[in-house]
């Protein structure tokens, strides 16, 4: 075989479930059409999660100074994403190009083999692998994998191949995108709902801006390629009565509130990852991160598969999990384009709205939905209130020294926390210490909410707990055999 795995598309990601595959030592090949990525900025920074994950993997630093925020929105109405504390706010600003460069190095760093210039044209599952037929200048090629991911976007031509279902609702609207520079634009970073439309602008740093036209009552087009600046500009000085068609565009494009997602993630040993899985309105960047979380959740799971530690059953919780948590995209989108793109019919909503969030809890409500720290697992029943749930940062002393459970997860592997040095959580999981990490520390500084009491964590290479003492049901052997195979 050529590979493990063959991944399609080298966007964020392709690139993370490469990099997750070559941490736990799987051999794969990513086969991305374009020759050179294109350095177009696209999604913009990171969600409070996907900051969270990209430390657990040691990636933050490689993108330099971050510019984070605690501001946030959703449908346009501000939220303050404070309310949900933490040791990582969300970081704004960062181009995907940017994003692109930092995941493709870490991955070739790991030995990823990332072909460019390879364009997919069919496949073959014969149930034992997988054969992809690629295309590269003018000669065409077989590849064969046990396994093959379509990360090839909204438009996946493997899916399509594999026969996915991808039911939903067609575009009603089209908005129209522009990064320029030299002219000065107004910041309405959360959007503007105007008489005939919507408008944001959002500074990008080095006199760069974002601006987003969505003119009320425009109609999806054919299009073959990218809108006009002048568009852009004219929809503008409808809207607002500006005029900024002096700027220089850097990059320009067009995206419509179509929603799908696909009915399974999984068929037989082809998989679907980020935007080839789910399509919406890019309400408040959730897109993006969404679909590096979905790489995040299946790269454990295809390599302890591949290594033969687990059954291949353990590749169903990734459709259980993952297509949950698209469904509840799709939704808050959906609500989002609504309020961003409704017009005077919904402002009584937009005002009830706005009137609930100084209430806390609706407030963490819609700030953990848009940031990505609301979604629970079912690992199993349980009273311990971090069960299925993300473990945020958790400063540590240990007999090593300081260290912390972001840190604690670097290599990819599973961790079992003894918290208060009981040789008995140990004894328990001696047998999975080929693939799990067992450390014993002490917590020292802010213990996150939820975790006082608790004497042990175990948590899954992805930073979800999956067993706690006390309060789960399951016994301890049970939760390993479960997420890393029988011992």
């Amino acid at each position: 075989m050529d590979a493990s795995v063959i991944i399609v598309g080298a966007g964020p990601a392709g690139l993370v479930l490469a990099g997750e595959l070559r941490l736990a030592g799987i051999d794969v090949v990513v086969v991305e059409r374009l020759s050179r990525r294109t350095g177009e900025s696209r999604g913009l920074g990171f969600t409070i999660r996907t900051t969270e994950s990209l430390d657990q993997r040691g990636l933050l630093s490689r993108f330099g100074e971050l510019d984070t925020s605690t501001r946030g929105h959703f449908g346009g109405i501000p939220l303050d994403l404070a309310v949900l504390g933490g040791a990582h706010p969300a970081a704004r600003g960062i181009p995907q190009s940017v994003t692109e460069t930092v995941l493709e190095g870490w991955a070739r760093e790991l030995g990823a083999d990332i072909r460019r210039g390879h364009e997919f044209l069919s496949l073959q599952d014969t149930g034992d692998a997988v054969f992809v037929r690629v295309r590269a200048g003018d000669r065409e090629t077989t590849l064969t994998a046990r396994y093959l991911v379509a990360a090839d976007g909204g438009r996946s031509a493997v899916r399509k191949a594999a026969g996915f279902d991808f039911p939903g609702t067609e575009a009603t609207t089209e908005l129209l995108l522009a990064d320029i520079r030299g002219v000065d634009v107004d910041a309405r970073a959360t959007g503007q709902s105007l008489a005939g439309g919507m408008v944001m602008a959002a500074p990008l740093g080095d006199g760069l801006h974002r601006v987003i036209v969505g003119e009320r009552g425009a109609l999806p087009g054919r299009r073959t390629g990218p809108p006009s600046f002048q568009e852009v500009a004219d929809v503008w000085k409808r809207l607002t009565g500006g005029d900024i068609s002096g700027a220089e565009a850097v990059w320009v494009s067009a995206f419509t509130d179509a929603t799908r997602q696909a009915s399974e993630y999984r068929r037989g040993r082809v998989l679907l990852t980020g935007d080839a899985a789910h399509i919406h309105l890019p309400a408040g960047g959730q897109g993006m991160n969404t679909s590096i979380q979905d790489s995040f959740n299946l790269g454990w799971k295809l390599a302890a598969v591949l290594r033969g530690t687990a059954p291949a059953t353990l590749l169903d919780t990734y459709h259980s999990e993952r297509h949950r948590v698209g469904r509840q995209l799709l939704a808050n989108t959906r609500a989002q384009s609504l309020l961003i793109l409704g017009g005077d019919d919904v402002q009584p909503l937009r005002d009830v709205l706005s009137e609930l969030l100084p209430y806390d809890e609706v407030a963490r409500h819609l700030a953990a939905k848009v940031s990505g720290t609301d979604i629970r697992y079912d690992v199993g029943a349980g009273s311990h209130p971090l069960l299925g749930a993300r473990l945020p940062r958790l400063e540590l002393t240990t007999r090593a020294g300081r260290t912390s459970s972001t840190a604690l997860l670097r290599s990819g592997r599973g961790v079992l926390l003894d918290l208060t040095d009981n040789p008995w959580p140990r004894r328990r999981a001696a047998r999975w210490r080929d693939r799990i990490d067992v450390v014993t520390g002490t917590p020292h500084g802010p213990v996150p909410a939820g975790l006082a009491g608790t004497t042990a964590v175990l948590l899954r290479p992805d930073g979800y707990v999956a067993w706690a003492a006390p309060g789960s049901h399951h016994d301890l052997p049970t939760a390993l055999d479960r997420w890393f195979g029988p011992a």
